[in-house]
């Protein structure tokens, strides 16, 4: 190979990454690899021990709710763990510490359902801890390593990359679920304590292994500035807070995911007590509904890589997405108001293949935007929008709920009183399309190289970003 040119895992003959050269697709791959090992995790404490808890355990559903609302809330800490990325300059110690950290709260987890039985308050707190660390752990790896892709992507693969890291993310928890539903069958409670340090230490080494050498030694120009140039975690989040684009994006990215998150807790209740679904049928309905965020996930892939990237900005997919979500709700007030006549599945689809736009172009444009503005800040202003999104997905769920209890309530037509959810859960979702970003430059051609001078592609006049609800 001559000298210089790229491998597949975006790195130079010479075995260190060129810090001109952006990563190969086998390179983005690998760091696919690691969200695919976090999801293997999140799978097993988010849906296996949840359900452990409710039934082999008997426990009262709000004692998993409150822990994975622990889980949520401790990735408000993602705009820290950003910061110290920043300060250390380095994002792969950062992103191997979170996954070690994540290993270790899943295997916690796992290990308090054996606790429980017998020492009840004891295994309470073994669990406490232990969905705050996968929380933590979670936090840090997932934010550093979109600061990572970011960094090393080039501007014209930022919507492919993203599509396919979370592809990668989605795959895994697919396989996990059914590798691990097939392992613990006949269950105990020791025998998911064994499975989940399985996952758990595979996932760590997975992610060791993907991320090895792939920063190159493009990480010394960070370690090479001065200590003054890098403020204290307060003061950069507020200097990135004081940045119209970042806050612009903040504030977009907890309104559309509020949305986003409080409509697929309210699909299987509806499709029940509407349209008399099973719970077979109901779950037949939210694969639909993931199916069609796959398919839309996909298509803004397709998009991203041919011509049409120059026609549809990533800015105007996500207030496209957004619409198309507004569009799907409304048919969904339609399917409250008449019942079982509306094709419920196809509206769903639709619905899904609308949120797998505007939630992937709003991932690909957080990778775009995080590296401009001040220097040295990348990895606060991608904690900040995972804080947004974290927070928005804590939320939707317990607002939705209380919104189908409050509209039932005052009607003893259930098919209106989500109907009448589902409308306000549409005005959001216009409201989100309204408030997007918009960019007079298309977000792939911002820079010529992911490792060109941040200062330069926020400084220069062609491609100074300008935010303002859409027309």
């Amino acid at each position: 190979m001559a000298t210089g040119a790229t491998s597949g895992f975006g790195t130079s003959s010479d075995g260190a990454a060129s810090i001109s050269e952006p990563l190969s697709w086998l390179g983005i791959a690998r760091l696919g690899l690691v969200m695919m090992s976090l999801g293997a995790i999140l799978v097993l404490t988010n849906s296996t021990i949840n359900r452990v808890m409710v039934v082999e355990l008997a426990l009262p559903a709000f004692v998993p709710g409150l822990l994975i609302s622990l889980y949520h809330a401790a990735q408000m800490l993602r705009p820290r763990w950003g910061h110290g990325s920043d300060v250390g300059a380095r994002l792969t110690p950062w992103i191997i510490a979170g996954m070690a950290i994540l290993a270790l709260g899943g295997t916690g987890a796992s290990l308090s359902t054996t606790v429980v039985p017998n020492h009840f308050w004891a295994g309470i707190a073994l669990a406490t801890v232990s969905f705050l660390l996968v929380g933590i752990g979670s936090g840090a790896a997932g934010t550093c390593l979109l600061v990572l892709l970011a960094k090393r992507t080039a501007p014209e693969r930022r919507g492919p990359a993203a599509t396919i890291v979370w592809l990668m993310m989605i795959f895994g928890l697919a396989v996990t679920s059914g590798v691990v539903g097939h392992m613990l069958e006949p269950y105990s409670h020791a025998r998911l304590v064994q499975i989940a340090g399985l996952v758990a230490m595979t996932a760590v080494l997975v992610t060791t292994l993907a991320v090895m050498g792939i920063e190159g030694d493009s990480w010394r120009q960070g370690k090479a500035k001065s200590t003054e140039e890098r403020p204290p975690f307060m003061v950069a989040l507020r200097q990135v807070w004081a940045e119209p684009d970042s806050r612009r994006l903040t504030i977009f990215v907890f309104v559309s995911m509020l949305a986003f998150f409080s409509e697929e807790l309210m699909l299987d209740p509806f499709s029940a007590f509407v349209f008399g679904y099973t719970p077979g049928q109901s779950t037949k309905l939210s694969s639909a509904l993931k199916s069609g965020v796959f398919v839309g996930m996909l298509l803004l892939a397709i998009a991203s890589g041919t011509s049409l990237r120059h026609r549809l900005p990533l800015t105007f997919l996500m207030r496209a997405g957004c619409l198309g979500s507004a569009a799907a709700m409304l048919a969904l007030v339609a399917c409250g108001l008449i019942g079982p006549p509306m094709p419920l599945a196809p509206i769903v689809f639709a619905l899904g293949v609308a949120n797998g736009v505007f939630s992937i172009a709003a991932i690909a444009w957080m990778m775009t935007l995080a590296g401009r503005g001040r220097k040295g800040s990348e990895g606060v202003r991608m904690g900040m929008w995972g804080a947004a999104q974290a927070l928005a997905a804590g939320l939707g769920g317990l607002t939705g709920a209380i919104g189908s209890d409050i509209a039932r309530a005052l009607t003893t037509d259930t098919g209106q009183a989500y109907a009448s959810v589902f409308a306000l859960q549409a005005m959001v979702f216009v409201y989100a399309a309204w408030i997007a970003p918009a960019s007079n430059v298309e977000a792939g051609d911002a820079a010529s190289s992911p490792y060109s001078s941040v200062d330069a592609a926020a400084s220069a006049a062609p491609t100074s970003v300008r935010l303002q609800p859409a027309e």
